[in-house]
């Protein structure tokens, strides 16, 4: 076979604006800080030999670390919401690029990857003004789209892959997409990877965690990066909490 690869092509697809990556970085609130602590001493105990494999292991621990690194919440649905925690960073982003693409006068769609705290349930009218401790279980993708509808995004404009069940209604949401009525798509790696045609307006991608794989961020960033965007540049961000278990993830695909 005669492989050609994508560095080896002169293809016309759109850059990294300004030639980077933006790495945003989020501070640690007090609550993350004394969990971590727990993580180091639950950790020295297993080292040890002090406790039952089946009651406490470092796969356990590595879970909830990622877990921990995205937001508290996913850990205790009582944590305090941390202002300056990597989804409300995200949050700001996201509706940075979509006002930018308004006064530019472009339709500009963005794309959110997250494998970690996928939908729980239906987004709900009610979550607007509801502790989120009060609806139960905290997810990732139903709180960053209820922080956008109250920064002015309107709800009908953003969507969830996990929403579309059957591949007519995958293609119907890429048609929107692509025609920018829909223009933030939330997803996970395995749903919005592969065959997920959605580049046309595409002016920023999102990363809210670490995937495990060199492959999965090429397969994330290939939605955007790619031909038949009408944009010349993308803007691609990585959110990353300071120390935890973000950093040694992002360093472990380096």
């Amino acid at each position: 076979a005669d492989i050609q690869t994508r560095d080896m092509l002169d293809l016309d697809v759109p850059t990294l604006r300004d030639g980077k990556y933006i790495i945003v970085e989020s501070e640690l609130d007090w609550y993350v800080k004394q969990v971590m602590e727990s993580f180091v001493e639950r950790a020295e105990r297993i080292r040890n030999g002090g406790v039952d494999p089946s009651e406490d292991n470092f796969l356990k621990i590595t879970h909830e670390a990622r877990l921990l690194g995205t937001d508290a919440r996913l850990l205790e649905a009582d944590a305090s919401d941390n202002s300056e925690g990597k989804l409300n960073r995200l949050v700001e982003n996201v509706y940075y690029e979509y006002e930018k693409a308004t006064r530019e006068g472009i339709i500009g769609t963005q794309l959110i990857f997250s494998d970690i705290g996928t939908p729980k349930g239906k987004w709900r009218e009610e979550m607007l003004t509801t502790p989120w401790h009060e609806n139960g279980e905290f997810d990732v993708y139903n709180y960053i789209k209820t922080e956008l509808v109250k920064q002015g995004i309107p709800a009908e404009e953003i969507a969830y892959i996990h929403d579309a069940k059957t591949d007519a209604a995958k293609d119907a949401l890429f048609r929107e997409m692509r025609a920018g009525t829909k223009k933030v798509l939330l997803g996970s790696t395995d749903k919005c990877g592969t065959g997920v045609n959605v580049q046309t307006h595409l002016v920023a991608m999102h990363h809210v965690d670490c995937p495990w794989k060199p492959s999965s961020i090429e397969q994330r960033e290939g939605r955007g990066l790619r031909q038949g965007n009408e944009n010349k540049e993308v803007a691609v961000y990585r959110y990353v909490t300071k120390q935890t278990f973000d950093a040694y993830s992002w360093s472990l695909i380096e």
